[in-house]
């Protein structure tokens, strides 16, 4: 089993592709990723890009997918230490990283600054990696 660590906007595009990863992966992500995502869809819809519903549509797909949530401690911890060593003055990247360092097996980044921050200290995979076996 393949444990993908997946961005907000991973999970909007997995919500929009409307079929689920193979069985064979498990997803996982901070505990934040459904309200990062949500504003993902706000500023969308604030910009005109979305209507309400169709927002509101992908906020039920991604509220369905079955995520493993992390926000423990030692997840938190680690986010620290990688964003202090980093020169990072936020934790966002650091927490999608150090998640992926301690409980997966690639980072799977819809974000491409945090696919850029992620590219030197853990494993990236595209999109399309979460549909394959």
């Amino acid at each position: 089993m393949t444990r993908f660590v997946i961005d907000a906007v991973a999970l909007l595009e997995l919500a929009q592709a409307g079929r689920p990863p193979h069985s064979g992966h498990l997803l996982v992500a901070p505990s934040a990723v459904r309200s990062q995502a949500l504003e993902v869809l706000l500023a969308r819809v604030n910009q005109g890009a979305l209507p309400d519903d169709e927002a509101l549509a992908l906020h039920e797909r991604m509220t369905e997918l079955k995520i493993r949530l992390l926000g423990d401690r030692v997840s938190r911890r680690t986010a620290w230490d990688i964003a202090r060593k980093s020169g990072w003055s936020s934790l966002r990247h650091a927490e999608y990283i150090a998640i992926t360092r301690l409980q997966g097996d690639a980072l799977v980044a819809g974000d491409e600054e945090l696919a850029a921050a992620a590219a030197e200290l853990v494993r990236l995979e595209p999109m399309e990696a979460l549909f394959r076996p």
